[in-house]
């Protein structure tokens, strides 16, 4: 019997398990050889090949890893539950979430601060939670996206909020007399506000800069000069915020 038994052979994107712990098998084209790579976002170990052949060599290789794909995993922060009582900021104002009666609601505390108050069991008030940040998220987005497209004299998209893990944004320029249109993980209205206007920057430059060449990142100089320190906070803070609420998706 094989690796796989009688089952078909591996496929892109099929989840093995390698003592226990997941490992997401990919093919990446653009690669020459078998690799592993930890993807935090979804908290799993990537193990690619070249082509679809490789990746019965990939599950071997990341089989042999085991003890590597475990101190990788174990350094990603636990999930965190959107709970009463958790505390937020949400474009640098802090946020608390209370247990409430009746319809959710988004409420100013005496102190200063935001409180989201949501009823329901711990499922349903952490979903109720996630709809108020989406909308703040929405709006705050909106904002730096008409503030750097004015600055960058380019067409003002259309904007929403998802929570991808790959990536924080993505822009699609307009055509054929449809707007542009970008997308904002909506976690990023938990993070600094400056790691989010990079974000807004990053995707409004890609409007009128389709690539990631000298002349996209000069654009995104222009607005918010050094991206450097923006793009090092995310690699290392990114698992935290979608961490936050991860066990409800």
């Amino acid at each position: 019997m094989g690796l796989f038994g009688h089952r078909r052979a591996p496929a892109d994107g099929d989840l093995i398990e390698v003592e226990g712990m997941p490992v997401r098998l990919r093919v990446n084209r653009r690669s020459r050889r078998i690799a592993l790579r930890l993807d935090r976002a979804s908290r799993e170990v990537v193990a690619s090949a070249p082509d679809l052949r490789g990746l019965t060599e990939a599950a071997r290789f990341a089989r042999s890893r085991a003890d590597w794909i475990q101190n990788r995993l174990a350094a990603i922060p636990a999930p965190s539950p959107l709970a009463p009582g958790l505390e937020l900021t949400v474009f640098d104002r802090a946020c608390r979430l209370e247990a409430a009666t009746g319809r959710t609601r988004l409420v100013d505390d005496p102190d200063g601060a935001l409180v989201i108050c949501a009823a329901g069991e711990p499922e349903a008030f952490a979903r109720s939670v996630v709809r108020v940040l989406k909308r703040e998220a929405l709006a705050g987005f909106r904002e730096m996206s008409r503030r750097h497209c004015e600055a960058l004299g380019a067409p003002l998209p259309t904007v929403s909020v998802t929570d991808t893990r790959s990536r924080w944004g993505s822009c699609t320029p307009g055509r054929a007399g449809a707007p542009p249109s970008v997308r904002y993980v909506w976690r990023l209205a938990l993070a600094p506000s400056p790691v989010a206007d990079y974000v807004a920057a990053h995707e409004c430059a890609h409007i009128l800069e389709p690539h990631h060449g000298p002349a996209f990142w000069a654009r995104v100089r222009e607005l918010v000069g050094d991206p450097t320190p923006y793009r090092e906070w995310l690699r290392r803070e990114g698992p935290r915020l979608h961490a936050l609420g991860a066990a409800e998706g």
